[in-house]
């Protein structure tokens, strides 16, 4: 298990390295962990890859706060740790406001950005925070309703129930809260490093319409959309989502 230090706490990734300069870094969702993104650290064997736990997320140590700004201070913290010639971010839902976020802040550090499944803000359903407040059970239900296409099979969906489930509901609400108080929609045209913007065609919770919002808007992006994907997309259709990832990245150099 690798980790970095974070004042004191540890922040676990995971590492595939590759005999290339490029790496790919991985930020889940809310209520997400590393495992998230298993498929395409199995699969992808072109670039060097991680997968980030967050703050309080999987195997990393528990922080009593959660913020946007603490997210972003991880990923400096993990960017800096590292020696590659070519970086690129992957964000999904939450993952995609933080490295949003981080391009404004630190844009040099960057040579592409991912967004899947994400917007240029994240309003939340009050539905879902009340559910989490109110009744795990319940919202864990609602999320398997909302967060696939109807055409997954059920045991992709099981699977991810599985592991939500170990998050728990307090550090899958503090991430909502920092998805419905995320908004850069005015700062989206600033964005002038490459994009590749990934949805899937059933995705209900961030819709086709937030990833061709940054396609309109983003000079130098590419929109994928993916057939039959829900939310969850790099989980439902790997294959699909690997693919348009490696031939992005072919295509930068």
């Amino acid at each position: 298990m690798v980790y970095i230090d974070y004042n004191g706490k540890k922040i676990f990734y995971n590492l595939k390295k590759c005999d290339s300069k490029t790496v790919v870094i991985f930020l889940h969702g809310s209520g997400g962990d590393a495992s998230t993104w298993k498929n395409q650290l199995n699969d992808i064997n072109s670039y060097s890859a991680i997968a980030l736990d967050l703050p309080s997320h999987g195997n990393s140590d528990r922080f009593e706060m959660l913020s946007l700004d603490l997210y972003v201070d991880i990923l400096k913290c993990l960017f800096d740790s590292l020696n590659y010639d070519q970086t690129i971010v992957c964000g999904h839902s939450l993952g995609g406001a933080v490295i949003q976020s981080y391009y404004f802040k630190y844009p040099k550090d960057l040579d592409a950005l991912i967004l899947m499944s994400t917007g240029a803000k994240l309003r939340v359903s009050p539905a879902i925070l009340d559910s989490l407040r109110r009744d795990y059970e319940e919202y864990l239900k609602y999320l398997n309703n909302v967060a696939f296409s109807k055409k997954t099979t059920n045991s992709i969906i099981q699977e991810y129930k599985n592991k939500s489930s170990l998050i728990g509901a307090e550090i899958t609400y503090q991430d909502f809260k920092i998805c419905d108080n995320f908004n850069l929609f005015d700062q989206t045209k600033l964005i002038k490093a490459p994009c590749l913007i990934i949805c899937g065609t059933d995705d209900k919770l961030t819709p086709v319409k937030y990833s061709q919002y940054f396609h309109d808007n983003i000079i130098n992006s590419k929109l994928e959309l993916i057939e039959n994907g829900g939310h969850m997309v790099m989980l439902e259709k790997s294959k699909e989502v690997n693919e348009a990832i490696r031939k992005f990245i072919e295509d930068l150099d």
